[in-house]
């Protein structure tokens, strides 16, 4: 009797163990995101859509729960932003906030994610400060930033002869990050900056910025923005004849959509850095084919970045056998990282993701041979070469 008792007070205990490795016996992600203004096209529904993707190859559960994916617009406001995850913990028993386009908007999510002990997965905002002097322990920097797109392209454009530079820059955290991190690299390479002019976002008119520019006489004009504002400034800088009059135009932050956007006529030759691209191999052509059939656009690196840190979060809860934020970090740090766009990816202490960074350049129109084929990668960089080294950094999570 007594060995029956034990058996089923075991068995219970197990029972009761399994259904408590799923809290609220849901795994709920959302995405906060822009679906109404100027970051919509490079984020926006197609990181809803790449995120559904991401459940759709892990599979409709894990641990034998349901997944699901909600999303909201931020409306690229902070107070909006803000309001929205705040009721999504407090009400909607979301476990992992995802994508974030806006580093302003970030970082107030990046904090509130840290105090209520939830998991932040980022592959919209930019600021190298994310996994720098405010680093988390619940944080997963997945796609790109600053740093390296800074001292990726920076490095290819001075080995070209761009030696002086001007800066029209985006005039909130991203933007100002952006050019802060690009002007180190120009200074270490022998490069000089002449001058910048600030703007605020969501920006139609860019015509006084693109003369002081072309006032500065600078080798090198760079557009440290990001979504239609980019596509404002590149394209109104080539009606003002700055590529005409011997400058090059560099868009430190261009994603496909942006290039789509601009057209390969005013894009062509920019450089840029990605940490994806839709047509790299045949693995990368079959999913953004997928994707377009549903978003009708080829991903950017946002995109890609919102499915990889997705599929890698389902991976590591299903590894930890708990979505517990602590030990699903832990496995997400233990775990390679291993998707369509990333491989041999890493996740470091401080949440930056270590994967390989690619700089490319736009294509002229006669190079193109199919809709959206438009970057020719001229060089991989080893993430180890783009992100910040550990030697350098501020992040106490890297200092134990």
């Amino acid at each position: 009797m007594m060995r029956q008792f034990l058996a089923a007070a075991i068995v219970a205990l197990i029972t009761t163990a399994a259904h408590a490795q799923v809290s609220d016996d849901v795994v709920r992600i959302g995405v906060l995101t822009d679906l109404s203004s100027w970051g919509r096209d490079n984020s926006g529904p197609g990181s809803v859509e790449a995120a559904k993707m991401a459940v759709e190859e892990f599979g409709p559960t894990v641990l034998g729960k349901p997944i699901e994916i909600i999303s909201a617009d931020h409306q690229m406001k902070t107070d909006v932003g803000v309001q929205v995850v705040r009721g999504w913990f407090d009400n909607g028993k979301v476990d992992a906030v995802v994508d974030i386009p806006n580093s302003g908007i970030a970082i107030a999510v990046h904090n509130m994610v840290r105090e209520r002990n939830k998991i932040a997965l980022l592959s919209g905002p930019g600021a190298s400060s994310l996994t720098d002097e405010l680093c988390s322990p619940n944080t997963v920097h997945f796609a790109y930033d600053t740093y390296a797109l800074s001292k990726v392209t920076a490095s290819a454009v001075i080995k070209e002869g761009g030696k002086s530079w001007f800066f029209v820059t985006a005039d909130y955290a991203f933007g100002q990050q952006l050019e802060k991190d690009a002007t180190r690299f120009i200074n270490e390479m022998g490069g000089k900056v002449l001058g910048s002019v600030k703007h605020p976002t969501n920006t139609a008119d860019f015509s006084s910025f693109a003369l002081q520019a072309q006032s500065s006489k600078a080798d090198v004009v760079a557009f440290a923005n990001a979504g239609q504002d980019t596509d404002n400034s590149i394209k109104q800088s080539g009606e003002f004849g700055l590529v005409q009059g011997g400058q090059k135009l560099v868009g430190l932050l261009m994603f496909d959509t942006d290039v789509h956007a601009i057209g390969l006529n005013a894009a062509q030759g920019t450089y840029m850095t990605t940490a994806s691209y839709w047509n790299m191999d045949e693995k990368t052509r079959a999913w953004s084919k997928k994707f377009h059939a549903r978003a009708n656009v080829m991903p950017t690196m946002i995109q890609t970045g919102v499915y990889g840190s997705v599929l890698h979060y389902l991976k590591a809860i299903q590894a930890a056998g708990t979505d517990d934020p602590k030990a699903a970090m832990a496995k997400m740090r233990e775990l390679p990282i291993e998707d369509t766009f990333v491989h041999g990816g890493k996740l470091r202490e401080d949440g930056r993701v270590i994967r390989d960074m690619y700089l490319a350049k736009v294509k002229k129109p006669s190079e193109s041979k199919e809709p959206w084929d438009y970057l020719d990668i001229v060089k991989t960089v080893k993430g180890e070469d783009a992100y910040r080294p550990i030697s350098e950094s501020k992040c106490p999570l890297l200092k134990k």
